[in-house]
């Protein structure tokens, strides 16, 4: 079942992608979704900082894809909002990166529909309907894995209750 929550600025959604990093592992994929600006790639950066990665972190919109190298796996961030139509995955040769070393953070996945791995998450990001400030968050797990990683965001997210 989807978990919705608000995320009333960039630190939220950058602690979303922290929360979610605490879960992934090697072989997993995540989806991003939501237009232009409702924070993907802030989500993507707040996974790396959570990693360890100190360096800069940007969104592949012209490289389609960024890679960052951890001691045990490879993290690589995909944006294919540039593609026109789904069989520019095949010439890219992009397939050989969704391994069982590797986590995958695909921004504008519907842009290659079909032809990736199911993902394990999938994380959509919209401007609030009511409007105001922050982002609407809407998380979905696909997976045993991906259920992992919602917890961890549902736990980074909930405020504890007062015992009192």
């Amino acid at each position: 079942m989807p978990q919705r929550f608000h995320l009333p600025d960039a630190a939220a959604t950058e602690n979303v992608g922290a929360a979610l990093a605490r879960a992934l592992g090697g072989g997993m994929v995540v989806t991003l979704h939501g237009d232009l600006g409702t924070g993907k790639t802030t989500v993507v950066r707040g996974a790396l900082r959570a990693l360890g990665w100190a360096g800069p972190v940007k969104s592949p919109t012209y490289t389609l894809v960024e890679y960052y190298e951890f001691s045990r796996l490879y993290f690589y961030h995909f944006d294919f909002y540039r593609f026109a139509d789904p069989s520019e995955w095949e010439t890219a040769g992009l397939a050989e990166c969704f391994r069982d070393d590797a986590i995958c953070l695909v921004e504008w996945p519907e842009r290659v529909a079909g032809l990736l791995p199911p993902a394990d998450v999938d994380i959509a990001l919209a401007h609030p309907v009511a409007g105001g400030a922050g982002r609407d968050l809407q998380l979905s797990a696909n997976s045993e894995a991906g259920e992992r990683c919602l917890h961890a965001v549902a736990l980074a997210l909930t405020p504890p209750r007062n015992a009192g």
